[in-house]
């Protein structure tokens, strides 16, 4: 596996809105590396996923923002979780890496003086599922480049370990299992994310209800589910009660969604819930998943009542419904189209309203500071193109402080999951058939819950809107890995005519130059944190095989 600092999965960060966060990366790895923050608002090649850098893409941890950081070498990351609250998690980006591990949760907890929209829980415990290969990271990239597919998982994790033998035949003796300990008669917070490659899972706990809270930095309306899918790169937070008596333990399971249950059996998380008081060992079948297989419309459905909070304050006092989308003009539409793989020029290629994203060899972002020529396109269609598809980088030009309309048609046959950095988007419409302008009459326009991450089902169209107030370079891919390594992607690019740090932050001194511009970089030029005056958090990672 990759861990950090030993561990896997790696230490969960722990913050407080805006908080000045430096996080000191060494990569001990035998290739490049970028971490991402997820659905943060800032930047890094560690990808924080759904922390939005406000006002600095340079921190975001992906390839078109930032250069990897090299094999060996140090890189320091240093943003502002600038009004942010809530549950998410940090990730590898480059090589197809996060199918070996490197991810993490990151909490942004709010200020003291902002009272949360529920009773302060008696705990608060991070659980990370996702299915897993036996087979490496690299292994699993070659059979992609090859022209293969992935195949089924061969399980499974729940905070990396494997299945508790709730069956003799379908699980072996000797696996480690994870254990959540609690005590009677609390509450606890359990933050929820979904860190795996391809698969969507149902997360649900024997005999409990769980009252969903939170979702990616949005509080939302509470409601009780006696389970919840999770689709890949997801991220939500349950208040669960522990109310049951202690006759036996309990299971905590994460199963795999929209396949053929018969032949996925083994391809189950099953972790243990242990009351203080506990009298015995957790027995019997799983409690069931949904009983929907010929009921396409029970996920969708689900999806739509989770809501946002509109009397909560979020990171601010002011409740999260003051912002009223829904009566904000769109000035700028895009229908965004995926397919199953294609072959473009005898490669294997996932596509993009009919693009295929390529990478660049210096980041869009770099190359816009040094006004190198040449990068990339900002030509990415409205709407599909009609003609074959190519494999380009093109990237879409988005208006500084416009209202943009994106919609998410799956023309492929499983779920894919989208995720924009740098934003929250509100989610307004989803159903299942083609989009059509008539599919506004359906949008919600009032409490739309407001998230970085959405799921668009396969033979259906899932709406967001955008409101475009974050200066940068910022990412909107797939976040089904195989589908986002082979293409699936672009980058929105925000402008503000008027240059000013008020805007987006200056450059980091200690930035990394590649591509174009590697004559820059200076060898072995390992740079470490700035001093920092206000209230920060300090942390040292270092990622090793």
């Amino acid at each position: 596996v990759i861990a950090i600092n030993n561990k896997f999965p790696g230490p969960t960060i722990n913050s407080t809105t805006n908080n000045n966060v430096v996080i000191n990366v060494r990569n001990k790895l035998d290739e490049s590396l970028l971490l991402h923050w997820w659905d943060l608002y800032f930047a890094t090649i560690f990808v924080k996923s759904g922390i939005q850098q406000r006002r600095s893409s340079w921190q975001d941890g992906l390839p078109g923002t930032n250069c990897p950081i090299p094999p060996k070498w140090n890189w320091t990351y240093q943003f502002q979780v600038k009004d942010q609250i809530g549950s998410f998690f940090y990730f590898p980006s480059l090589h197809f890496q996060r199918a070996a591990g490197g991810f993490g949760g990151f909490i942004i907890n709010n200020r003291d003086i902002i009272p949360i929209p529920f009773g302060s829980p008696d705990g608060d415990i991070t659980i990370l599922i996702g299915d897993w290969y036996t087979r490496n990271h690299t292994a699993l990239r070659k059979a992609l480049d090859a022209g293969k597919d992935l195949g089924m998982p061969d399980g499974v994790l729940i905070n990396g370990k494997g299945p508790y033998r709730y069956n003799d035949t379908l699980v072996p003796d000797g696996i480690d299992y994870e254990t959540i300990d609690v005590h009677p008669g609390k509450t606890y917070r359990l933050r929820v994310h979904n860190v795996g490659i391809s698969t969507s899972l149902n997360f649900r706990i024997q005999s409990h209800n769980l009252l969903l809270a939170e979702t990616e930095g949005s509080y939302t309306v509470q409601q009780n589910y006696t389970s919840l899918d999770i689709h890949v790169g997801q991220s939500y937070s349950f208040l669960l009660t522990t109310d049951q008596n202690a006759s036996s333990d309990y299971y905590i399971v994460a199963s795999a969604r929209f396949v053929n249950e018969s032949q996925w059996k083994r391809v189950t998380g099953v972790a243990i819930l242990r009351y203080s008081n506990s009298k015995g060992k957790a027995a019997g079948p799983l409690p069931d998943p949904p009983q929907d297989e010929y009921d396409k419309t029970f996920s969708m459905n689900q999806a739509r009542s989770i809501r946002w909070n509109v009397s909560a304050s979020g990171a601010r006092p002011n409740p999260q419904g003051s912002f009223r989308y829904g009566s904000i003009n769109v000035t700028e539409i895009f229908v965004l189209k995926n397919k199953p793989p294609v072959t473009i020029d005898g490669k294997r290629r996932t596509t993009l309203s009919g693009i295929s994203f390529v990478n660049p060899a210096t980041p869009i972002r770099l190359a816009d500071q040094f006004k190198v020529k040449g990068v990339y396109k900002l030509d990415f269609p409205s709407r599909p193109l009609t003609g074959p598809t190519k494999m380009e980088t093109s990237v879409i030009n988005g208006t500084f402080r416009g209202f943009m309309e994106v919609i998410l048609q799956n023309n492929d046959t499983k779920v894919q999951t989208y995720h924009l950095s740098g934003y929250a988007f509100f989610v307004v419409g989803m159903d299942y058939g083609e989009w059509s302008e008539n599919s506004r009459g359906t949008y919600n326009k009032w409490d739309g819950i407001a998230r970085s991450t959405t799921q668009v089902y396969p033979g259906a169209w899932t709406a967001i809107l955008i409101s475009l107030d974050n200066v940068g370079v910022w990412n909107l891919r797939t976040e089904n890995l195989d589908s986002w390594y082979l293409g699936q992607e672009t980058y929105i690019r925000v402008v503000n005519p008027e240059v000013t740090n008020k805007t987006e932050l200056p450059m980091p001194d200690n930035v990394l130059y590649c591509g174009a511009l590697s004559k820059r970089q200076k060898p072995q030029d390992i740079s470490f944190a700035t001093s920092i005056t206000t209230s920060s958090s300090k942390l040292f990672l270092a990622v090793l095989m």
